[in-house]
């Protein structure tokens, strides 16, 4: 799966400090965070910095929504977001895109 070179090089480093061994995020009790604990620690996350009405999906889909609004610089299309967000269905990713009231008046300005 392709990764940001930001995101790489902060997994590299984390993989070097730990030896590569055990999860990436840890509980409390040093082990793995279940499904739940992960939403868990989203919410709190989210709640700390007071953003409202965000969830652990939140980032999900805005990596979607720019991902879709950057493919066409990047020579991709929305079939290569779907296949990065592993959709089966481009139905499912467009549910993820979120609309832009402003971009679609400049949208519309360029026709």
């Amino acid at each position: 799966m392709p990764l940001h070179p930001d995101l790489r090089s902060a997994l590299s480093a984390l993989l070097r400090a730990t030896d590569g061994v055990g999860p990436v995020i840890r509980s409390a009790k040093d082990g793995a965070l279940r499904a739940n604990s992960i939403v868990n620690w989203f919410s709190s996350l989210y709640r700390e910095i007071g953003a409202v009405g965000c969830s652990s999906h939140s980032g999900r889909r805005t990596f979607i929504t720019n991902a879709a609004r950057s493919a066409h610089r990047a020579g991709a299309s929305l079939r290569d977001v779907q296949l990065l967000a592993g959709h089966r269905s481009i139905e499912t990713t467009q549910r993820y895109i979120d609309g832009d009231t402003d971009a679609q008046r400049r949208l519309v300005q360029y026709l």
